[in-house]
């Protein structure tokens, strides 16, 4: 195929979606916008999206630029013209459609939380691994680590700015459950979710803590908490912030909350609170990093900005000082506007795209890894086993010895 230029254009990567609600929009424009944007070795065509509704995934398919569309997610894994599956559906179904898709000899990238238990993860683990030996290749879409600051603030610390690490503390707060009468929906089900607040947000800000920090955590000590039992039963088909209830009413079998700390592997001290019930904030990720020689701080509302302290500073002119992280220099930044001209959420998930194209182009392996994602399942689990032993600390059995 040439271009209008007169180039040869990049062999064509076959995307097909599992899933079209939140994620899938926003993995779409990741998909849609990534070769727009960067030169990449290989062309993402957007082949077909899958969903049981078939008027719903039809909408889905015209409305963000799939080719086809599906109503069941086995006749998307044996299309010809998919060479990658990405999967955005509820934790309960990732383990069965990463594992087909491997086996079929398909690429496959998988949301975040990696599954619903340690067992689902480890099984997903041990596919990638066999199809690693037939050149296919697996990630997981922990999206933050693509923000650009976050991204820059790894590579910080990797060199060694802020000395010995001895602190981090992660806080991801939403409110969308506030109102006792909000709906039952897929996410309030463990048989469908795993857990709550923990797997939803706690599996970003533990994943964003050990690839920072580039360390494993070794143990943790928990509190979980679910304030409101039971909630209308789902009316209809939408899940979404908008969806509605009858007057039944059924119980709510994951946690609201998640408070816990931690240890790395270097004996630095880890604190993390996951809620989606503190009233006013929508979608507030912020941590802090603090070593021997110096600290960062990051806000999610303000994505493009990085605090960093340098504690060698004369003490009459240290502070913090902000570096905005919009020059050609810092991470993706050679793709998008001039130094100045802000990126959102959406950008993580063509940095994303963007990354798992040139590893499966380059034959490397994309990070995170599908081992990555166990990693956090294991703290995840070791989480939810603290709390029921009212917060015992409790060791987490490490799958990698450094966070990559």
């Amino acid at each position: 195929m040439e271009q209008r230029d007169g180039r040869t254009a990049p062999p064509a990567l076959g995307v097909g979606m599992v899933g079209y609600a939140f994620m899938g929009a926003a993995h779409s424009q990741g998909w849609r916008t990534v070769g727009h944007v960067f030169d990449l070795p290989l062309r993402p065509v957007l082949a077909a999206i899958a969903g049981r509704d078939a008027l719903a995934v039809r909408a889905a398919a015209d409305k963000h630029g799939w080719a086809a569309a599906e109503t069941d997610w086995r006749a998307l894994v044996a299309r010809d013209d998919v060479h990658l599956v990405d999967i955005c559906t509820p934790g309960d179904s990732h383990a069965e459609i990463a594992i087909a898709a491997l086996e079929a000899g398909k690429h496959v990238l998988c949301e975040k939380p990696l599954a619903n238990s340690v067992a689902e993860a480890e099984a997903m683990v041990a596919a990638a691994d066999a199809a690693r030996a037939r050149g296919q290749l697996a990630m997981v879409g922990f999206n933050y680590r693509r923000v650009p600051a976050l991204t820059y603030a790894r590579r910080l610390i990797a060199d060694g700015r802020l000395g010995a690490l001895r602190h981090v503390r992660v806080g991801y707060l939403q409110d969308w459950l506030v109102d006792p009468d909000f709906p039952l929906t897929w996410r309030l089900r463990r048989e469908h979710a795993g857990s709550g607040a923990l797997g939803d947000l706690g599996a970003h800000i533990v994943d964003l803590a050990q690839y920072l920090t580039g360390e494993p955590l070794v143990g943790v000590s928990a509190q979980l908490e679910t304030f409101v039992k039971e909630r209308p039963r789902l009316d209809g088909a939408s899940s979404g912030p908008t969806a509605s209830g009858d007057t039944r009413r059924g119980p709510v079998t994951v946690d609201d909350a998640a408070v816990f700390t931690g240890r790395l592997a270097s004996g630095a001290l880890a604190t993390f609170e996951a809620t989606r019930m503190a009233s006013g904030r929508k979608n507030a990720l912020r941590l802090e990093v603090n070593g021997a020689s110096g600290s960062l701080a990051f806000d999610l509302e303000r994505l493009n900005e990085l605090h960093f302290l340098d504690h060698r500073e004369p003490a009459a002119t240290a502070g913090f000082r902000r570096i905005v992280v919009t020059e050609a220099e810092h991470p993706y930044l050679e793709g998008w506007w001039p130094p100045g001209h802000v990126l959102g959420y959406e950008h993580t998930f063509a940095h994303q795209a963007r990354d798992l194209v040139e590893a499966i182009a380059s034959g490397t392996d994309p990070l995170p890894s599908f081992a990555d994602g166990l990693q956090v399942q294991r703290v995840l689990a070791a989480v939810e086993e603290s709390a029921q032993k009212n917060s015992v600390y409790t060791p987490v059995q490490a799958v990698v010895a450094e966070v990559r």
